[in-house]
């Protein structure tokens, strides 16, 4: 079974009397005798799966990266039913029995066909959404999937959650998200700039392109920017730098063409970052990009050529277009005034770089093999994590000491009412983060050590203040309070990771 990603160039030569109406990027599956019918009015299930994955992205999966997981997902699960000679969409008795073949196939056979948990997680997924599409649209008429329903409060409103027993239950969420605390944070800065832990020039490493991967490295630490928001992240979109040094961090607005799910958002950057950022831009950027003679590769599409670079756009191929519109592809084809790539991140060439898995990868086996022997391997994302939690800790840090200062200063019920209601860590969290609800935000932080974080910044905030003090663990109020407290936190955390 072939997976294509369709494209509409020289449709006029296919015999249609229009252009398709398929999203250019979208997968398509195609049998290998290249058939749609098996008769009249007999479509085969690539062609049902083709018009699910078309509506894939006004049915709640906007993203390309979805579409082929789905893809890949549906094609496998054909595959299989195939060889077993079982229909697509025959009994429920009979794709059930299919379905246990298939999850003995990819969890505990050869290894060459085995998946991990979350692979069969995400495949299982697919096949859910996809038979309950198909049933709704009446080509099948059971699924090979069960169901059951459980009940949680979040945020005072009743939520239905269903479990998909196929699902295979992960392990606790705290241990699966991994961060890195501020001491292997710095570590890592420092061996992306070339450095020691201790700062000083690293005499034994003679890499490349150090003030671009430390710089880069700083902005997603300080901004929580996703992956593929930081590989395609353009210069001209790299926020001014204030006139003068501020606590206050650097509103840092994305747009829609890199953003998950395309929705556009504004997360925030530390002045000091900002500063290594544009020095990179005024030094080593800019002796790359004066190299010039850059043209993308032809299998990427025509060079779009950029005049008249703003903060907000530019004349492309001579038509005005806001930077916050246009998609990788778009973004890897831009031609700057000087003849190089439009990305923040070059190479010595003036051509773009996009790596930066491979850079964090060989970054931490080098701090491994030489510093640090528990240092983890660093994945772009995990410095997304990274600066959720260190956001965090900031946030909740300043919370509870202005909260503590109104306890003592005012009336302290409506003083810490005013302040719940005005300053949320969790919702200024959820904002910077791109989550579409406070409970995202929580689910997503449940994965963390958080329980530390609030405890820390509490007894931070707590002397000198009318808060209960919980430093001492003996008799009396301070203990009291530092059981309730873990009680209350403790049982949420487990609430969350168990449901």
């Amino acid at each position: 079974m072939l997976l294509i990603d369709f494209s509409s160039r020289g449709w006029e030569s296919w015999g249609v009397e229009r252009q398709p109406l398929i999203r250019e990027g979208m997968p398509v599956l195609v049998d290998d005798d290249l058939r749609f019918e098996d008769g009249p009015g007999n479509p085969r299930a690539t062609v049902v799966v083709n018009r699910w994955l078309r509506e894939l992205p006004v049915n709640g999966a906007p993203a390309r990266r979805t579409w082929r997981v789905y893809a890949e997902a549906l094609r496998a699960w054909l595959e299989f039913l195939s060889e077993r000679g079982v229909a697509p969409f025959g009994s429920r008795q009979e794709l059930r029995a299919v379905l246990s073949a298939y999850a003995g196939h990819r969890l505990s056979e050869s290894p060459q066909h085995r998946w991990d948990g979350s692979t069969w997680n995400l495949h299982v997924t697919a096949l859910s959404r996809f038979y309950e599409w198909a049933q709704a649209e009446r080509y099948a008429t059971a699924g090979p999937l069960s169901y059951s329903s459980g009940t949680r409060i979040a945020e005072g409103t009743v939520w239905t959650q269903r479990r998909n027993h196929a699902k295979l239950r992960p392990a606790k969420r705290h241990a699966q998200i991994k961060y890195l605390e501020h001491d292997f944070a710095a570590l890592l800065l420092h061996a992306l700039a070339g450095l020691t832990p201790e700062g000083g020039p690293d005499e034994a490493y003679r890499g490349r392109a150090l003030g671009r991967n430390a710089a880069v490295g700083r902005l997603a630490l300080a901004s929580g920017l996703r992956r593929q928001e930081l590989t395609y992240l353009l210069v001209y979109e790299i926020p001014p730098l204030p006139a003068r040094r501020s606590a206050v961090p650097v509103e840092f607005p994305l747009g829609r063409g890199t953003t998950k799910g395309s929705k556009p958002r504004t997360t925030w950057i530390d002045y000091d970052s900002l500063v290594e950022v544009w020095d990179y831009v005024r030094l080593e950027r800019t002796a790359a990009a004066r190299r010039g003679g850059w043209q993308p590769p032809a299998q990427l599409g025509e060079p779009l050529r950029v005049r008249d670079p703003d903060w907000e756009g530019a004349r492309i191929n001579g038509v005005r277009r806001s930077w916050r519109t246009l998609t990788p592809n778009e973004r890897l084809r831009l031609v700057s005034p000087d003849g190089a790539a439009c990305l923040l991140a070059l190479q010595s060439t003036g051509a773009p770089f996009t790596d930066w898995a491979t850079v964090l990868r060989r970054t931490s086996q080098r701090i491994r093999r030489r510093f640090e022997p528990r240092f983890p391997i660093v994945s772009p994302h995990r410095l997304r994590h990274t600066f959720a939690m260190h956001t965090l800790e900031r946030l909740i840090r300043g919370y509870y000491q202005q909260a503590a200062a109104l306890v003592k200063d005012t009336d302290a019920d409506a003083a810490l009412a005013l302040y719940l209601t005005m300053s949320d860590p969790m919702a200024v969290l959820r904002d910077l983060l791109g989550h579409s609800s406070v409970t995202t935000t929580q689910l997503y932080l449940s994965r963390l050590d958080i329980t530390r974080v609030y405890r820390d910044a509490y007894a931070a905030a707590a002397p000198d203040t009318a808060l209960p003090d919980t430093s001492t663990f003996g008799d009396g109020v301070g203990a009291e309070f530092h059981a309730e407290f873990d009680a209350e936190f403790d049982g949420d955390f487990d609430d969350e990771a168990s449901g």
